[in-house]
């Protein structure tokens, strides 16, 4: 499988350990609680690694030998039955590689989506169920979790983006799920989650179901000593050079979040020849490469919004981070009123173009903000 990796720092899914960097103590402790009898809220800010650190869990032999691991991604989904759809899905795409008995002990107990699933001559599944064919999703969930209490072993199941069922317009969802879970002898939890403050309500708040159910675990930045050791390793492996000056410039403009530094180094890798070295003096050259690569994207971005919103976008991006944003000076450096920075933000947020931490405002993609910034 090394053979076929042409690039070493990947920037989606996972390998193996060989490329996955760091995260020691986050795996031994993820994988001591999961072992354990104990579910877990991971949180962190997205971009982080989280699926990547989740992925590098169930790897772990332990967990290969002795347990059924499911990752759910939830992340697009709206209600209930997406929920559902969602985790018929991808427990299907999980156990495609145990064979035909695998995934029949599942289309048995699924009964209300038994039609949607269908074998070929070679015994591999066919997820034909659309999303309109969950009908009855309280039924349908039920099954499931019937399926993972009879598993033929213990079960893992990840569930990313969780805070995304806050929105769920069906009433009692939290309650509904912390029910079917805290019934579920056969499988432990890990509900990863991107937004701190909604996760926090979720698992801190003594009026929410899942309260104290949970042990939680933050995932920071990974060290920069860490990292650069990484790098290194990885181009020298392969016959090339790097300074410490293009990793430190690297981590430092991007606060250490995984996926940039990833990002970073896979173009600086795939520019450098074997036998060559990439320097500091390149890494803005990078940088803006990478930015224009998805400049029409961005284009395309701005089109869709308002120009209250637009407005705000520019202002927030060419600031980069913007605390007092209904602040007088703000609002009038970038000629805006504060009604409709209200309404603006409020739709930035909600198409997640734009965060808040802390009351801290920034543009969720920090190459847009780059780019906003040229204009």
């Amino acid at each position: 499988m090394d053979n076929a990796v042409i690039n070493p720092f990947l920037t989606s899914g996972y390998l193996s350990a060989e490329y996955f960097c760091d995260r020691e103590e986050e795996t031994k402790k993820l994988t001591r609680l999961l072992t354990n009898g104990n579910n877990v809220a991971l949180i962190s800010s997205r971009r982080m690694g989280k699926t990547g650190l989740i992925r590098h869990c169930f790897a772990q032999p332990k967990i290969v030998r002795s347990y059924n691991t499911f990752i759910i991604d939830i992340y697009a989904t709206k209600n209930l039955g997406d929920f559902v759809y969602e985790m018929g899905r991808q427990i299907v795409n999980a156990l495609k590689p145990r064979g035909k008995k695998a995934i029949e002990s599942f289309v048995d107990a699924v009964k209300s989506l038994r039609a949607g699933i269908s074998f070929d001559v070679q015994g591999l599944p066919s997820w034909n169920v659309e999303l309109g064919d969950v009908q009855t999703p309280a039924i349908t969930l039920e099954e499931i979790f019937a399926y993972i209490e009879n598993a033929d072993k213990p079960c893992l199941i990840a569930i990313d983006e969780f805070q995304s069922i806050s929105s769920y317009p069906e009433k009692n969802i939290e309650a509904t799920l912390r029910t079917y879970i805290q019934n579920c002898h056969n499988a432990n939890f890990v509900f990863a989650g991107s937004e701190r403050t909604m996760m926090g309500e979720i698992f801190v708040s003594a009026a929410r179901p899942f309260y104290q159910s949970v042990s939680i675990m933050n995932l920071d930045v990974i060290p920069e000593g860490k990292y650069s050791e990484f790098i290194k390793y990885h181009f020298e492996k392969n016959g090339r050079k790097i300074d410490d000056d293009s990793i430190h410039e690297a981590y430092a403009r991007f606060g250490g979040v995984t996926w940039y530094i990833q990002k970073i180094m896979n173009y600086a890798y795939s520019i450098t020849e074997k036998g060559c070295s990439f320097n500091v003096a390149r890494l803005e050259e990078t940088v803006e490469d990478i930015v224009e690569e998805n400049s029409e994207i961005y284009k395309n971005m701005l089109f869709l919004l308002t120009p209250p919103q637009k407005m705000l976008l520019i202002a927030i991006g060419k600031e980069g981070r913007v605390s007092q944003i209904t602040g007088r000076q703000f609002l009038k450096k970038y000629s805006l009123s504060a009604s409709s920075v209200q309404k603006a933000l409020t739709a930035l947020l909600e198409k997640q173009i734009v965060t808040n931490s802390q009351g801290v405002y920034e543009v969720y993609d920090k190459f847009m903000t780059i780019w906003l910034s040229w204009g």
